[in-house]
């Protein structure tokens, strides 16, 4: 399969590391040819999310980037993709579809639009998620 984009980005707690996860950076690198990962910093997860992460951001960091579909892995600590944007340049960014019709992603998606960056939302694998993890395991 021909890819069609050059440079593509993605980013996530991937908190848990699940099937989940591996298939939406597999799904993604299929379609570009180099893989950037934002892995979300624990202090950001907390601020947007309001709980702590199980694995902290350094294990986290060390498991996505040991990933074979990911190039290039960071640690970050903003969800504002336009300021991602400034630091790495992507022309496509992955997002699972359990976010379609979300009001930030739909507000993401415009911005980036204006850029000339397309937004790519790729099938989530149903039935697995950290949260229901969390659950399942009482954490």
């Amino acid at each position: 399969m021909s890819r069609k984009y050059k440079i593509g980005y993605t980013q996530g707690v991937f908190d848990m590391f699940h099937i989940g996860h591996l298939n939406l950076l597999n799904h993604a690198k299929e379609m570009c040819d180099y893989l950037i990962v934002g892995v979300n910093s624990d202090r950001l997860v907390e601020e947007y999310k309001h709980k702590s992460t199980v694995i902290k951001e350094n294990d986290r960091l060390a498991i996505v980037s040991n990933i074979k579909a990911v190039d290039q892995c960071f640690l970050t600590d903003t969800l504002d993709k336009l300021a991602i944007l400034q630091q790495i340049r992507y022309d496509v960014i992955f997002i699972g579809d359990d976010w379609k019709g979300n009001e930030r992603w739909e507000k993401t998606e415009r911005d980036l639009q204006k850029e000339g960056i397309d937004l790519i939302y790729l099938p989530h694998t149903a039935g697995v998620s950290s949260t229901s993890l969390r659950e399942i395991k009482g954490l």
